[in-house]
């Protein structure tokens, strides 16, 4: 079973691997949730906070670090935890290390 890896740290977020759930017409609709709720939060968090936050993707690979988050910035940090769960509880794909 493929499963995308999560670890999170008090400075950021990183992200491995792939879900592996492709639907009938070949698309991945958990990784699709997951790579967008995640760039989502990179640019909530640098639109809507004067946070600063370092962010790589690539394929299969996401960190997003920081010194130190707002309290607005925890508080879209918890958005995205909330999302992914939903994700996760869907798809049983996310493995929380």
């Amino acid at each position: 079973m493929r499963l995308i890896e999560v670890k999170i740290t008090n400075q950021g977020i990183r992200m491995k691997g792939h879900a592996g759930r492709l639907g009938s017409d070949g698309i991945d609709r958990a990784c699709t949730a997951v790579s967008a709720l995640t760039c989502n939060l990179i640019n909530a968090i640098e639109s809507l906070t004067e946070d600063r936050i370092e962010s790589d993707m690539d394929s299969g690979f996401t960190e997003i670090r920081w010194r130190e988050l707002s309290e607005q910035g925890k508080l879209l940090v918890d958005s995205w935890m909330i999302g992914i769960t939903a994700v996760n509880d869907e798809y049983h794909c996310i493995l929380f290390q």
